[in-house]
């Protein structure tokens, strides 16, 4: 009996190595040559997923065997000073981009760029940054097809380029990503097999958006996160300017072209910038932060029971329209991510002009 119970135990520390294994097996150690970092999430197994527009790539890193930070009270009052000292260079040629946490043990990173277009990763710890090198690390990526041309512009001469990327997430073996492409309706949204395979469902989207008072293609989904609706799976995703959209992932699939749901428009002259879920006494909420708007509140509940589509524009400018919304006291929140189940982590630009890096709890739900 004693044999049998070893043996399956082995069997069992076996299996679980292999699959363990099994997401990592097509990685290589060395340089990914990263050319931009555009958007950041995380993955099982403490896998870190960088979007890269300017080289058009996904690249999966493993840093499931990195330090665990020591973040006690955790305070950053001065972040692009940190990021000055750390790179030699002044504040204003190096932009954060993006603010990501590592489910598994809380590790916060932050992606930033400087002017001269190179991208680094840089480690929340002991109330520091510490640099994350890049150059040799165990990775793997994927490019994605038909992206916006390098030489591409908006109708103002901008450069459309860095939105080939503009978010990602993964869910369920799969990485999403939003973003770009060179088609007539350029506003696209990947599905992406993980571990990379040659596979990837393209969808293009069209939305209400109530600011504007018509439908759209062009514009990307500048946010998004996946979640479920009504026992289904969806992504609620938000777009400059800024309506509230939420798509059933069943009809994502490859090839087609999805129109969105708009549950509400928040105003104009805003970006949103990052989305999240959160809970407190079983309930669900999203939290969003947004470019030139206070962080923003929303039940699951009252998207879930809006059953409908906005499809006339907004009465007044700057106005807003739909699903019902808490302006939370937090305003100039340019980062937002999950912490733990009770608190969030932002990146605030505060009065006296300073980035502080600071957590918030659920309590504000």
């Amino acid at each position: 009996m004693k044999k049998h119970i070893l043996t399956l135990l082995i069997g069992l520390f076996y299996l679980h190595i292999h699959a363990n294994d099994s997401l990592t097996q097509d990685f290589v150690t060395g340089n990914p040559n990263i050319g931009s970092i555009n958007a950041m999430t995380f993955g099982p197994e403490g896998i870190l997923f960088l979007g890269d527009s300017k080289n058009a790539e996904i690249i999966a890193i493993d840093l499931s065997t990195a330090k665990k930070a020591v973040n006690n009270k955790l305070y950053l009052k001065d972040v692009e000073s940190l990021l000055s000292q750390l790179l030699g260079a002044d504040s204003d040629q190096v932009q954060i981009v993006d603010m990501v946490v590592n489910p598994i043990n809380q590790n916060i990173y932050i992606g930033a760029q400087h002017s001269s277009g190179t991208s680094f990763l840089f480690l929340v710890n002991d109330n520091t940054l510490e640099n994350v090198p890049l150059n040799s690390v165990s990775f793997s990526k994927t490019g994605i097809s038909n992206t916006v041309k390098v030489e591409a512009k908006d109708r103002r001469g901008r450069p459309l380029r860095k939105l080939a990327i503009t978010d990602i997430q993964y869910a369920n073996g799969e990485v999403m990503v939003s973003g770009l492409n060179n088609a007539e309706f350029a506003s696209t949204f990947r599905v992406i097999s993980f571990p990379f395979s040659s596979t990837q469902k393209d969808s293009s989207l069209e939305i209400y958006h109530a600011a504007h008072g018509k439908y759209e293609t062009h514009a990307p989904i500048k946010t998004f996160m996946t979640t479920t609706i009504n026992k289904e799976p969806h992504i609620i995703a938000s777009y400059t300017c800024t309506p509230l959209v939420v798509f059933p992932m069943k009809s994502l699939t490859a090839g087609s072209h999805t129109k969105g749901r708009t549950v509400a428009e928040l105003g104009n002259w805003n970006t949103p910038l990052d989305i999240i879920e959160m809970t407190k006494d079983g309930k669900r909420y999203i939290l969003m932060a947004n470019s030139n708007r206070a962080l923003m509140k929303f039940k699951v509940t009252d998207i879930a029971s809006f059953s409908t589509s906005l499809t006339t524009r907004v009465k007044e400018r700057a106005g807003t329209e739909g699903v019902n919304f808490i302006n939370l006291p937090f305003v100039n929140v340019l980062q937002l991510d999950k912490l733990s189940d009770k608190e969030f982590v932002f990146i605030q630009r505060e009065s006296n002009g300073k980035l502080t890096l600071k957590t918030g709890s659920n309590r504000w739900l």
